[in-house]
């Protein structure tokens, strides 16, 4: 079902996805799925409860697949250094 008035190519089923458009990654339906139950139950600022978490898988994503370093954790994520570092502290994460 369409999120909105207007249905999409990525509302459809894998199956009917126009064939030189790639299928929505199993993430983004699963988002889409707690953002619209979050607000079917009334919820707000769901902003503030995915971020920190997305961020988190993330940061830690990429730490594991640079061994630890975090330059490089930094660069993949398309952040700087001191970005990381402070991700690091505020998300309550134990630095490496």
């Amino acid at each position: 079902m369409a999120a909105g008035d207007a249905i999409h190519p990525e509302d459809l089923p894998p199956e009917l996805q126009p064939a030189d458009q790639p299928a929505t990654p199993d993430w983004h339906q699963a988002l889409r799925t707690w953002a619209q139950r979050r607000l079917a139950a009334g919820e707000t600022a769901l902003l503030q409860q995915a971020v920190p978490v997305f961020e988190t898988i993330l940061l830690e994503a990429a730490l594991a697949h640079t061994a630890g370093h975090k330059q490089e954790a930094a660069q993949v994520l398309g952040w700087g250094r001191n970005t990381l570092s402070r991700k690091i502290k505020e998300l309550g994460l134990v630095d490496r």
